[in-house]
């Protein structure tokens, strides 16, 4: 994804977005349906459940931005010398 120029940014404000989406749908078939508040509540759900998946891929997407240059070696080496920093041992 990140080679097709999507960002971790772009994530997050889809999460966001699917969170308004959610609202609105879910508003909208109360208003325009007769099935009344069982099936607004179903359209509303549905929409909202793809935030967590929007946020999820922008974290990952963040992880790269801020790692992915990294050889595995390189990454864990710095790794354990934050840790070191953290918690001095001795």
């Amino acid at each position: 994804m990140r080679r097709a120029g999507i960002t971790s940014d772009m994530m997050y404000i889809a999460g966001f977005g699917s969170i308004l989406a959610s609202v609105g749908t879910w508003a909208l078939s109360m208003r325009t349906e007769k099935a009344g508040m069982h099936r607004a509540d179903h359209w509303g759900i549905f929409v909202g459940e793809w935030a967590p998946t929007f946020f999820a891929v922008g974290v990952a997407l963040r992880m790269e931005e801020e790692y992915g240059e990294e050889m595995p070696g390189e990454r864990a080496e710095r790794m354990k010398r934050r840790a070191r920093e953290a918690m001095p041992v001795g």
